[in-house]
């Protein structure tokens, strides 16, 4: 599973305001950080803004700023607000599921189970988790350990790709 580029950028606009708390951020501050689009920032933040997680102040002097306390937005619900599918096999859907091996598979309950984790670790942390130790400049970790616990990400190995015979490496 992927989350999408406007999650990831939502995720960095609201860490970056996490960071922040101090002043007013403003989008071209943002898009110059993070090396992206302001048109893409604008949408991120007005969506935010409709969930009621950034004030935004229009006009000079203008910005954005976090209106909940970063201990209280949870990841996952963050997630779960901005990414459009969580459909990871056909089945999932009852209204186009057309798999002929529906009635005895149980590959869904196993992507059911590993949703549930995801999310499970997701809902584990917060905002403030995710920005405790970051410096000034928003580029930095402490790696002192944040807040809770939170579960180990374990990376699978990359496949190599198969050479064709009578072709190089």
């Amino acid at each position: 599973m992927r989350l999408s580029e406007y999650t990831d950028y939502t995720l960095r606009v609201l860490m970056y305001c996490a960071a922040h708390r101090d002043r007013l951020v403003t989008i071209g501050e943002l898009a110059e950080h993070h090396g992206l689009s302001k048109n893409h920032l604008m949408k991120v933040v007005n969506d935010l803004a409709r969930q009621g997680l950034l004030e935004t102040t229009r006009g000079r002097g203008g910005g954005l700023r976090l209106m909940a306390e970063p201990e209280t937005i949870r990841i996952g619900d963050v997630v779960r607000a901005t990414e459009t599918d969580f459909r990871l096999v056909e089945c999932f859907d009852a209204a186009t599921n057309a798999c002929t091996l529906t009635p005895s598979c149980r590959l869904k309950h196993l992507f059911d189970d590993a949703l549930a984790g995801y999310f499970k670790a997701l809902d584990g942390a917060t905002l403030a988790d995710m920005t405790q130790g970051l410096s000034a400049t928003g580029a930095k970790f402490n790696r002192q350990p944040v807040g809770r616990d939170l579960p180990a990400v374990v990376a699978a190995p990359t496949p190599r790709r198969a050479t064709r015979p009578g072709r190089g490496a």
